[in-house]
Parts: structure tokens; sequence; C-alpha cells
């Protein structure tokens, strides 16, 4: 365990700085009260750059402004896990990290992107076959959890003096296995940059209008009571909808709707919403029952939920910016997961509507058009596919088109969205079954659809079938820019297991390559948007879309700079793009040519 120096006098800290001063790198960690709050209430920071040695400096936040030149050096090399944290820690104490370059959290990510947890003490036990105190030690956890503050400072000296030296061990072992894997580029050059990018909009957060949720709250509350009426009267039978447990006995054994082809779970017949879609056409209730199961998770998660997280501080929602979340290298959210807001539909419109634009401000909307088919295109090599996108047609009815060898003005809108829905599904290894149920079409006309999809798209077809084989000889897949994801699971001897794992191999890198992209541009935009509007921020990144806010009169300067870094944030074999949209708020756009 690490010998831990408590610095507690001004002597001992001027001391410190002028060590740190001398380093060529070193970790740091800071401590606060509430992870979660705007403005952060600092307890503390350790700092270690040697071994089994380690500095913590309890101190508020008049106190870490002693370490302020050192923390803006960016000659001096800062390390850390979770340093996201750590920078929004430092910003809200008014100084400025630079230098941060190397996150252990993220680099463990990218060595196991399908691992479940990327927390120190699971990390360290792992690495170096000793242990490290968990916070839960120190905090209790559920109901019994308190907070960090509340423990007494010789214990959090030691918990976060430890954490630093293990940390700093730590980071030569990854940084090897990241050159041994080929992840170190990547690594150094996209996700390390993007860290503080993603620290300044959770710092930035966005505008919420509070009356307007509150407002269709109380309207979802009388929808979900009228569709709820409509259901029971259906159904001759009243009961709770939010139960599967009774959801399922109305449905099967009073109503005897016959359950075949339903997944069934450890409790019996699942009635999660795809398995009941495949029951769409066998009782009028079904459609009501989805209807009502999508209003009330909406209504919960957002119309609800999303006041509560205003920050009384600053009137804005700060969400979560997750780097080491998914395994296809997507960003995810959280503290609203903002991926799950629908994007079409009246509800998903109106959530959208309550993220708005202060005084003098517009929200501009940059959504990169068919990035994953671009992708594909790619990848591929496939001329048909490739042709297409540099001619700028509609890829979709091109499709339609090229499949029945008929004229695109020609394409009815049900071949059009047969076309789109295998478009799509392609690169998930969608099968006969499911285009059928998601285009509308009979499974004949859906084995059809996709044997003359491969035939026009032979260079997608010899993409997949290289993709599913070099993850069977590799144990893993790629994306462009090196990302990869590791498939134990396709050796597995059940057939089920196996089948998920290629589907993933054919999913992840094209996925995975978007996502690499939309990082670049993140990035690219970050350094590029202050010089052409200082007042402008990006606050959101959702699915394929960035969002910002912008002043009024930088609205066409700042929409062009983001459409051409958008189109030039990676090379393919096909052109970049992405639509504009601009409005009050989010739910409210227009179109804006650039």
């Amino acid at each position: 365990m690490a010998k831990v120096e408590i610095i507690d006098s001004k002597k001992k800290i001027e001391d410190l700085v002028k060590k740190l001063a001398k380093q060529r790198a070193f970790v740091f960690n800071i401590e606060v009260e509430e992870k979660a709050s705007f403005p952060v209430k600092l307890l503390g920071a350790s700092f270690c750059f040697e071994k089994q040695k380690s500095f913590y400096v309890p101190c508020l936040k008049s106190e870490i402004l002693n370490f302020k030149s050192i923390f803006e050096n960016s000659k001096i090399l800062k390390y850390g896990h979770d340093l996201k944290r750590n920078f929004e820690a430092l910003k809200h104490a008014g100084i400025n990290l630079d230098g941060a370059t190397f996150d252990t959290m993220i680099a463990a990510y990218l060595l196991n992107p399908g691992a479940k947890t990327y927390k120190l003490e699971n990390l360290i036990p792992t690495k170096f076959g000793e242990k490290i105190t968990p916070e839960e030690e120190l905090t209790g956890k559920g109901r019994k959890k308190i907070n960090l503050g509340q423990v007494a400072m010789e214990k959090i000296s030691l918990y976060s003096g430890e954490r630093a030296e293990a940390v700093w061990r730590l980071v030569e072992v990854l940084k090897e296995e990241l050159r041994e894997n080929e992840l170190l580029k990547l690594f150094e050059n996209l996700e390390m940059p993007l860290l503080p990018v993603l620290a300044e909009m959770e710092i930035d957060g966005v505008k919420i209008d509070a009356r307007l949720l509150k407002k269709y709250s109380k309207q979802a509350e009388k929808d979900l009571e009228k569709i709820s009426e409509k259901i029971f009267k259906l159904t001759k039978t009243k009961f709770n909808l939010d139960s599967p447990i009774q959801l399922r006995e109305v449905l099967f054994e009073k109503l005897k709707i016959n359950p075949a082809g339903l997944r069934r779970g450890k409790t019996g017949i699942s009635t999660e919403a795809g398995e009941l879609l495949k029951l769409k056409d066998t009782h009028p209730a079904i459609d009501l029952i989805l209807g009502y199961r999508e209003l009330s998770k909406l209504y919960s998660t957002y119309l609800l939920a999303l006041p509560k997280l205003i920050d009384s501080s600053t009137g804005r929602i700060h969400a979560n910016f997750n780097q080491t979340v998914t395994a296809t290298g997507r960003l995810s959210s959280s503290n609203p997961n903002l991926q799950n807001i629908p994007v079409r539909g009246e509800m998903g419109q109106i959530i959208r509507q309550a993220f708005v634009a202060p005084s003098g401000f517009k929200i501009l909307a940059a959504d990169y058009s068919h990035i994953d088919l671009r992708v594909v295109a790619s990848l591929a090599n496939d001329k048909n596919m490739i042709k297409a996108f540099r001619a700028g047609a509609d890829i979709h009815r091109e499709t339609a088109s090229q499949i029945w060898n008929i004229p695109a003005e020609k394409v009815t809108p049900e071949l059009r969205q047969a076309a789109k829905t295998i478009n799509f599904g392609v690169t998930y290894g969608m099968g006969a079954r499911a285009l059928a149920l998601g285009a509308g079409i009979t499974l004949d006309e859906a084995k059809q659809f996709i044997s003359k999809y491969f035939t026009v798209y032979e260079g997608v077809k010899n993409f997949l079938e290289e993709t599913r084989q070099k993850a069977h000889d590799l144990g893993f897949v790629e994306t462009l820019f090196g990302r990869r994801r590791y498939l134990p699971e396709i050796y597995s001897p059940v057939p089920q297991i196996a089948a998920e794992a290629e589907r993933m191999a054919i999913n992840m890198p094209v996925q995975g390559t978007a996502a690499d992209i939309m990082k670049l541009a993140m990035i690219k935009i970050a350094v590029g948007l202050p010089k052409i509007s200082s007042s402008s921020k990006m606050i959101l990144q959702v699915h394929d879309e960035l969002v910002f806010e912008v002043p009024d009169r930088d609205v066409k300067k700042v929409a062009e700079f983001v459409k051409e870094t958008m189109a030039g944030a990676a090379k393919l074999k096909v052109p970049l793009a992405s639509q504009i949209e601009v409005g009050k708020s989010w739910g409210k756009m227009e179109h804006l040519e650039t």
C-alpha cells in the first residue's frame, strides 16, 4: 500500500507545488462532496509521481488555486482515472486543465469495450493481483449510503492517495497494452482529445422550459387515462397495465391469444414491446397497449423527470456524455438519456420543444445524412452504392429502383419503405422475417427482396461475409480507425450465442466507424468554433446529430462552419453530408440552406 503524506500547511503546499513543477508527468485525483451537482464542492486532491508514495491535500475551492499554474501548464503531463470528472471539478474552481494525456478508464475501455465496469477497484486486482479500497467501503451503499464529505479526512486521504498511486503504476501497463493491440493512436488522437470537449458540454448544459413540460405532463396524464379506458373496454377487464404478469394473464388466459413465436423469459411469456409487435393483428387492444407503453415511458422518463434534473444554480440540465459505455464506440448519455427521445412522433417533438435557446440565441442542429450507409458503401467498396451517393441520389429510392428494375420516379412509397428498412437493417444482419415485419410485406416478398438486394449490392454482400469470417479468424472486428471489439462468444457451442456474436461482428465496423467520424467532427468543431463565434456552444450529441446554442447574429456563419467541418471530418469513398436546422427550440426547427 502507498504511503500517503497529508499536505496540511501553507509551507507544505508550496513545497508540493515546486515538486510538481519539476515533474514530466503526475497523476492527480480530485475528491468532491457531490459529484452530480453544479458547482461541485471540493474536499481534497491527491497527487502521485512515484511508486509507493502519494500526497493528499485537504482543500476547498480557494486552496486548490495554489495549483492553478501546474494544472494549466501543458508541458507537464497529467494522468488520472475518469479525468472528465476531474476536469469539471477544476473548471468550477476557476482552473482550465491542460496537458491531460492519459485516462486509465478510457484506456481500459478501449482494450475491453465489452466490460461491465471500468472502476479502479476492478482493474487493479486484474493487473496487479492486489486490492484497493472501493468507495462503498467508506460511504456504504443503498439507503445507508452517506456523503463522502461525512467521512473522516484521514480515511479520505488514504483512499484517495492509494488510488492515485495505483493509477501511476497502471498507466505504463495500459499504455503498453494499447501499443500491442494497435490502439494507442486511436487513444491519443481521438479519445483523449474528445474528453475536454465532452466536459465542456456537460458544464455548459442546455436550457429547459419547465413550464412547457408541466403543461404537457398534465395532458399526458389525461391521454394515458383515456387509452387505459379504451383497453379495459376492449379486453372487458380492468388490470394494471404496468404489470407484465397481469398483462400476460389478460392476453393469453382471458383473451386466449396464441403466444406461438413469442420469446419466453424466466417468469413466462415475454410482453416486451418487440414481442407484442408480433401480435399486432391478433387483437385491437394490442396497438393501444403499445401506445400506452410508449407514452407512459416518455411521461415518466422525460415529462416528469426532466424538471427535476434542472440545476437550481444554472437553470439548465447538465447531461452526462459517456465515453466508456457502448461496445461500438458510440457516445451514450445519462441524466437524462437523450438517445431514447423518439426522433419522430408527436411526443418526441413535444419533449424536444422543452430544450430551448435563451433570449438572443437559436438552437442549431446538424444531422449527418445516412452516415451508416455512407460508411457501408465505403468499407464495402460497393460500386452501385458509391455511384448513388456521389450522384446525390435518394439512396432508398435508388435501392428500390435497382432491385425492382424500374425508374426511380415510379418507385412507390411502399417499395421505398421496404428499401429503407433493408438498407438500415443490412448492418444488423436483418433476416427475411424481420424485414417482412418492418416493411409490412409478406415473408416471400422479403426473401425475394433480400436476394435481389445482394445481387444489386454485391460489394456489400462480400463485405458482410468477409467481416463475419474475419471475426471467426481473429476473434475481433475493427473500425476504419482501428477501434476493436473482441467477440469470444463467436466460438460458443450455443448456436444462439454464436449467431448474436456474428450480428455484432457485422454491425460494429459500420456503427463504430460512424461513431469515430462523429467524434472527429466534434473535436474539430470544438477547436474551430470559438474563432467563428465566441459565444456559440456545442451542447448536445444525440445519435448522428450535434446540437448548438448560437447567437442570432452568428447563425449563418456557424451553420456554414459546422457543415463544412462535419463534411471534412474523415475521408471516405463517398462524400459526407449533413442537414442543418435552426429554431428557438430543438423541437420546432426549420431547414437552413447553407
